[in-house]
């Protein structure tokens, strides 16, 4: 989400007459995008100002911006602990960043807008460009979040949860396909529970069903959204995009209808990431998560019974509040029983605003340290002995740059990373690839993290023309009749 919302910014100063520049000693004005899901990313914000602000002495005509996170979080308070600053800018008020930026810049005092859009939600469009988009793109479905999980600080500094129309959605992932982008990635803070604030979306197959053991009937259609049906209209019309996933989902929102899009939709990607936290049922109940650990398992095990050959990752936290021996045990055991290929794992921190500041913090630093530590051991023996597995067979493979080596890299349609190599012999041109190309390549190795294989041939080349086709939308669409502007590739 910060990746995406710093891409806007950088849009927004774009169109307002500035250009990027690569040296800070450079730069006319420093905006830092920020997250304060953990603690230690506020540390590096503070120590970042500290030393831009060694900057600003020396040119005072520097503007320093602090963006995100942080700055919805501490708003005005930044400024009486970090004076160097001139701006502070929320997550929603992106587009005002030229205005504050010519306030600031004529004189006028710092600056702080930290307001969210809830009464008229408003997402900023990307504008993206032909050969400057790169293999891959973000787009934004919805922002903020409902969950309230005692530890989390997001419906804090994001809001509660607003959706996007679904046409805007599919209108600007043919924007990016146009650009030459492969593959699009759905964000939000619980992507999954979209809704279609237009109403223009179909009911799809399997919404409301309930097959589950260890959900209630009721509960389960609760549960349901219209997000399955977003990834299909994304599908049918605009055919020519290559690969789609999304991130983060919430458990509770992987429904049947949801995971027989999974099976139905060739272009979604066989790996999905499915935060879950913890394994205990009774840490569960205290982070406010609202599944149980035979809840979560029943539902990732369905999708990859499903969808055969995908992969799982997960977010985890070790070490929060009441979190006994037998409670991280049962972390353990449920990471085997998911059968997760990557993590993301943190040590618990107190984070402002949250129910959680109100318990009592009992387990030890050396002892998160220590659980953490056996975590990614189990993690890591799991990923080795998947990607083993992956050495012999012939993958397609998405090329997004190059390494530090030189060699292409690129990620298979299960997320696993690939290095190729550099030489093209044999019937392969040279000129067919590059970032955006997709191969066919045989595995030879696996590394800690990594593949590496060799390219067998080009499935699509890197710069393989498109063609535009008329978007199609719903009578329902306040954009009905004015389908010339939203394109979409046959």
């Amino acid at each position: 989400m910060n990746a995406h919302d710093s891409s806007r910014m950088e849009e927004v100063l774009s169109g307002a007459g500035y250009r990027r520049e690569e040296k800070a000693e450079n730069a006319d004005v420093i905006v830092l995008n920020t997250c304060s899901i953990r603690e230690k990313a506020e540390q590096k914000l503070r120590s970042e100002v500290g030393r831009l602000g060694l900057l600003k002495k020396k040119r005072p005509e520097l503007v320093i911006g602090v963006a995100g996170c942080v700055a919805q979080q501490e708003g005005e308070k930044l400024l009486t602990s970090l004076p160097q600053i001139d701006i502070i800018i929320g997550p929603d008020n992106i587009p005002e960043l030229p205005s504050l930026l010519a306030e600031v810049s004529t004189g006028g005092l710092p600056q702080v807008r930290t307001v969210f859009d809830v009464d008229q939600p408003s997402f900023l469009a990307a504008a993206p460009e032909p050969g400057r988009s790169g293999a891959t793109a973000f787009v934004t479905v919805m922002k903020g979040c409902n969950e309230r999980c005692s530890y989390c600080i997001v419906p804090y500094t994001r809001g509660p949860e607003r959706y996007r129309a679904s046409d805007e959605i599919v209108s600007e992932v043919a924007r990016f396909v146009a650009a030459g982008v492969r593959e699009v990635t759905l964000l939000g803070q619980t992507v999954n529970s979209y809704r279609d604030p237009a109403g223009l979306l179909e009911k799809v197959p399997a919404a409301g069903e309930c097959q589950w053991r260890h959900t209630r009937g009721a509960r389960a259609r609760q549960d349901e959204t219209e997000f399955p049906e977003l990834l299909r209209a994304i599908a049918a019309r605009v055919p020519q995009l290559k690969r789609l996933r999304y991130t983060s989902p919430h458990p509770r929102h992987l429904t049947s209808s949801l995971i027989l899009a999974h099976k139905e939709i060739p272009i979604l990607t066989h790996h999905v990431h499915m935060p879950v936290q913890s394994g205990s049922d009774s840490q569960l109940r205290r982070m406010i998560r609202r599944y149980t650990a035979a809840e979560y398992i029943e539902r990732v095990t369905a999708l990859k019974e499903a969808v055969p050959g995908l992969t799982l990752s997960t977010d985890m936290i070790v070490g929060f509040p009441g979190e006994t021996d037998e409670d991280f045990e049962a972390t353990l055991d449920l990471v085997r029983a998911s059968g997760f290929v990557s993590i993301y794992g943190f040590k618990y921190s107190q984070r402002p605003y949250t129910p959680a500041l109100k318990m009592a913090e009992d387990v030890s630093e050396p002892e998160k340290g220590r659980r953490l530590a056996r975590l990614f051991d189990v993690i890591d023996e799991q990923k080795a002995a998947h990607l083993a597995s992956v050495v012999g067979q012939t993958v397609s493979v998405l090329i997004e740059g190059t390494s530090k080596t030189g060699h292409w890299t690129g990620r298979t349609f299960r997320n696993e990373i690939v290095h190729l190599g550099k030489e093209v012999t044999g019937e392969l041109a040279a000129a067919e690839l590059g970032t955006g190309a997709i191969v066919e390549a045989k595995i030879d190795e696996a590394y800690k993290n990594s593949l590496a294989g060799t390219i067998l041939k080009v499935e699509l080349e890197a710069d393989a023309p498109l063609a535009p086709l008329e978007l199609k939308i719903s009578p329902k669409s306040p954009h009905f009749g004015d389908q010339k502007r939203l394109p979409v590739l046959a």
